[in-house]
């Protein structure tokens, strides 16, 4: 095999930039397209040559694909992926994976029972600034944690969410900006920092006439000791992002594509029980730190998972990495609506619950779809 045939099902809003982008990626080739939308479904076998399927399983079935990207509304991902799985063929899922982490356990199992390449659409893990900064966590230049932040900043307006009968519903999304603008930069940070073991948090519905939350906030705590502090929300402008891990022998901080890293010496303990001046304190050294050029945004995601199928290479964004921040996001939504903390791991079957509670009440959008893919999300 010297291509991978993928295949995209959802060719709306993201499905469209993920075909347009296929022709620029010299190990994969789009086959087929699949949606329900009959006009959607005619835009895109027109627009890219390739026969389409309004049901997922026609296109699973019609032996034109050895992959797919599900770029569907999010509590389809477990379902439409599963089913390829079983038939062999391999998967990469926008994010969110699932809505629950039951859901992305269930993923998870599948691909591991069919051995089945998996991958999730985390493309911010190719940016130099992110794989610069997991270096220096995985040779320890950190030390041991004291201390984490993760704000990440974006900005949606009112048209936004009634642009689509799904968004910002329970019954639709299974949550607000936690579901869907903040799983990139919840990645990146427990790809970072890893996982806590205690969540405590707030989540409001501050600036939008919607169901779900556009502003989470939380106090996390780990398993040594360390705090951590999080926001997410869409009611800022200008957008960003800040990451902020600090250690006993170092520190880093990300804001947006810049990072940089202080060694602490001889480190933060160290110097509080070594030195003997009233105001001595460690010296901090801030280290240049290298950054590699590659392939970044979400052709590299494509194209690396292409050649995991075709010759073995390492995924940079495994199925099983993605739960993580869903595990996260699902503590701070459970926490936030019942108003206690939640240890990790999040109890599923609790999890669960409250989503299908959410999903009872939750109110049908009556609105004119509208699916374009958004500017600054394509490449």
């Amino acid at each position: 095999m010297e291509t991978v045939r993928f295949g995209i099902v959802g060719v709306g809003g993201m499905g469209n930039g993920h075909a347009r982008n296929m022709p620029h990626i010299p190990e994969a080739e789009l086959t087929a397209v699949c949606d329900i939308s009959p006009e959607a479904l005619s835009y895109a076998t027109e627009t890219y040559g390739v026969p389409g399927f309004e049901k997922h399983v026609d296109l699973l079935d019609s032996g034109l694909v050895d992959a797919i990207l599900v770029a569907t509304p999010h509590y389809f991902h477990p379902p439409i992926s599963i089913d390829a799985m079983e038939r062999g063929i391999h998967v990469i899922s926008e994010k969110p994976m699932a809505v629950t982490v039951s859901g992305a356990e269930a993923m998870i199992k599948a691909a591991e029972r069919t051995g089945v390449i998996f991958a999730v659409m985390f493309q911010q893990r190719t940016l130099p600034v992110h794989q610069a900064a997991k270096r220096l966590v995985e040779e320890g230049l950190l030390g041991p944690l004291y201390r984490t932040l993760l704000i990440d900043a974006h900005f949606r307006s009112q048209a936004y969410y009634d642009s689509a009968g799904w968004r910002a519903t329970w019954k639709g999304e299974g949550g607000g900006v936690l579901l869907n603008q903040a799983p990139h930069g919840m990645d990146i940070f427990t790809w970072l920092a890893g996982m806590p073991a205690r969540v405590s948090a707030r989540v409001n519905t501050r600036q939008h006439d919607i169901e779900v939350e556009d502003e989470a906030t939380a106090l996390l705590e780990y398993e040594n000791g360390a705090i951590g502090y999080f926001l997410e929300s869409v009611n800022e402008y200008p957008t960003g992002m800040r990451i902020e891990l600090a250690g006993e022998l170092g520190k880093l901080v990300i804001q947006d594509d810049t990072l940089h890293f202080w060694e602490v010496i001889p480190g933060v303990r160290a110097a509080s029980d070594g030195v003997e001046a009233m105001w001595g304190h460690p010296e901090a050294k801030e280290v240049a730190v290298e950054l590699e050029p590659q392939q970044t945004g979400h052709a590299a995601i494509v194209a690396n998972v292409a050649r995991a199928i075709i010759h073995g290479e390492r995924l940079i964004s495994p199925g099983p990495d993605a739960i993580y921040s869903l595990e996260l996001a699902n503590a701070i939504l459970l926490s936030g609506h019942t108003g206690e903390p939640v240890t990790l791991p999040v109890d599923r079957a609790a999890y669960d619950a409250f989503i299908e509670g959410k999903q009872a009440t939750s109110q049908e959008k009556q609105v004119e779809d509208q699916r374009i893919t958004d500017p600054d999300h394509v490449a």
